[in-house]
């Protein structure tokens, strides 16, 4: 039996302007191989207001000259509103988070094909930071650089090796949360993977009662979380890697009064899925073209980042870890 982690809601309130727009890709067309005359995109993107068509008019026009068919694409309200967009068949094609495209695949046997490339990666861990080393770090704490600031930060348990450039990778240093029992631990929102979902799960793992054995201290944002653990206010936080850097004003000493000394499994970026309703070639050629776009043009770039946020898309998905999350956020599904 399929698991549904996401409530559905109305498929009316999804996305803005989507009506009749899913009816060339399904029927019999889809059924015998022949490619529908339009498809749909559904996405949440970076811009809002009055510049969306503006940001949204490159991608489609170099995927409808690409495809030689015509490519819109709507702006939905959330995340969750793409997979429902994709399962009513107002969408074809979703840009979307990590949850949402588990989900897809889950409910509506959607197809994933690129995984979404930020800064070279497609994947982050969530850190755990500490103003205790002496509890939590089996070794020396040691300075390795943060490459997209050059900022040097601190590290230990192995998660990183000293003098060198920092790689983020996890899982690692993870048997040190034991120590956790009995501390204040700052945790974001329950929605959040890197401030609360995968660091309690971690926790768990090694033995601790999240709602027993610690005192969680709520803070909103990974700057904040980073804060707590440097002002006092919490001996352990929990943020993405590596939050640190954005204190570094605030707290020039941040590599000192936070030291990172474990890395959850490895957190995945969100990416694209279609629909099981397209042919397999246009599918193909679609994921090709996508794959090519960032590469395509300077605009290109810059219309990719400025629209979701994005450095590239990649063809290797790595499903293994999309169906990771998905296990992860049914734990946290109610």
């Amino acid at each position: 039996m399929r698991k549904t982690l996401l409530a559905p809601v109305a498929a009316g309130a999804l996305v803005l302007g989507l009506a009749g727009c899913g009816s060339a890709s399904s029927g019999d067309e889809a059924a015998d191989g022949a490619w529908p005359e339009e498809i749909t995109i559904s996405l949440v993107p970076s811009v809002e207001g009055e510049d969306l068509a503006e940001a949204l008019d490159p991608l489609t026009s170099y995927l409808s000259e690409g495809l030689g068919i015509e490519v819109t694409g709507v702006v939905a309200n959330d995340y969750t509103a793409t997979v429902e967009a994709l399962g009513a068949d107002q969408a074809q094609v979703v840009i979307t988070d990590a949850g949402s495209l588990y989900n897809a695949v889950e409910r509506y046997d959607a197809e994933l094909i690129l995984r979404d490339v930020r800064f070279g990666a497609t994947s982050y861990a969530a850190v755990a930071y500490t103003n205790d080393p002496d509890t939590y770090c089996e070794d020396e704490p040691v300075m390795a650089t943060y490459d997209a600031s050059g900022i040097e930060l601190s590290y230990c348990n192995g998660t990183e090796e000293a003098a060198s450039s920092a790689t983020g990778q996890g899982p690692a240093g993870l048997e040190a949360l034991a120590n956790v029992d009995g501390a204040a631990v700052a945790l974001q929102a329950a929605t959040s993977p890197a401030g609360y979902q995968y660091p309690v799960v971690a926790m768990r793992e090694q033995g601790i009662d999240t709602d027993a054995d610690i005192e969680q201290v709520p803070v909103e944002g990974n700057n904040n979380a980073v804060l707590a653990v440097a002002n006092g206010d919490a001996e352990v936080g929990f943020a993405y890697w590596d939050a640190r850097t954005t204190v570094t004003e605030e707290v020039p000493d941040i590599a000192d009064k936070a030291v990172a000394f474990a890395y959850t499994e490895m957190i995945p970026n969100g990416g694209v899925a279609a629909s099981s309703t397209l042919p397999g070639d246009l599918v193909a050629e679609l994921t090709t073209l996508m794959d090519d776009y960032a590469d395509s043009s300077e605009e290109a770039a810059t219309v990719m980042f400025d629209l979701v946020g994005l450095s590239d898309w990649t063809s290797e998905t790595a499903d293994e870890e999309i169906t990771r999350y998905g296990e992860i956020l049914e734990q946290f599904a109610n």
